[in-house]
This record gives structure tokens, sequence and C-alpha cells, in this order.
């Protein structure tokens, strides 16, 4: 069966970087678009990063452009997010998922396999 396995939380302290990977099976991994979601206690869950087949073609939110950088490794089933200059405000469960449609999309309902989280925690 499908399965999204997500890797690489922990704590760091303000100004840190962390790098989160996400591993897909059961499913042809390069033939889907993958995203990122992240939700902070007591928050709804925001879209982060979406990436297309290729490395070529992302989406970000605003709250990561220039710090966050979405990846993947077809060949290995895997994407990474690479997040630096990290501040409490992104103390979060981080999520991959993948998407049901074909194009980029920061919206939740479109993604149809989640992955069962890994927390961030940056302390100030």
């Amino acid at each position: 069966q499908v399965q999204l396995v997500e890797s690489g939380g922990g704590s760091v302290q303000a100004g840190g970087s962390l790098r989160l990977s996400c591993t897909g099976s059961g499913y042809t991994f390069a033939s889907k678009i993958m995203g990122w979601f992240r939700q902070a206690a007591g928050k709804e869950r925001e879209f982060v990063a979406a990436i297309a087949w290729s490395n070529s073609h992302t989406n970000y939110a605003d709250s990561g452009k220039g710090r966050f950088t979405v990846s993947r490794d077809n060949a290995n089933n895997k994407m990474y997010l690479q997040m630096s200059s990290l501040n409490p405000e992104d103390t979060a469960v981080y999520y991959c998922a993948r998407a049901s449609v074909m194009f980029l999309t920061s919206r939740s309902d479109l993604y149809d396999q989640w992955g069962q989280g890994t927390q961030v925690t940056v302390s100030s």
C-alpha cells in the first residue's frame, strides 16, 4: 500500500537549520507531485511547499520563501525540505503528502496520501 514516512525533525535553536526527508513507497514516486505541510499546536494545517515531478518546478508559501528549499530524488523515492534561518514560528509537526492532481497546489484537500508527521521545535 501507499506509504509516506517523514524523518529529520528535531529541536533546534533560532537561526538554525534542519533537513526533513520523506520516503514514499507503494506507488510510482516520480509520477506524483509532492508537498510539505505543517501544523502548529492549536492551528490549522498549512501549506509549506510543493514540487513537481522534477526539481525545476516548485512552489512555496510566503512564510518559507528564501529560507526553505524543497527538492526530490526520484531514483530513491525521496523528497526533502531544507529549512534554514528557523524561528520559533516554524515550530510545528511537518507532513509530507502526495498530490492527487497534476499541478502544483497549496490546497490540502488535493493531496490524497499523508505521512505521520515529524516534529520540528525551534527555541528562541
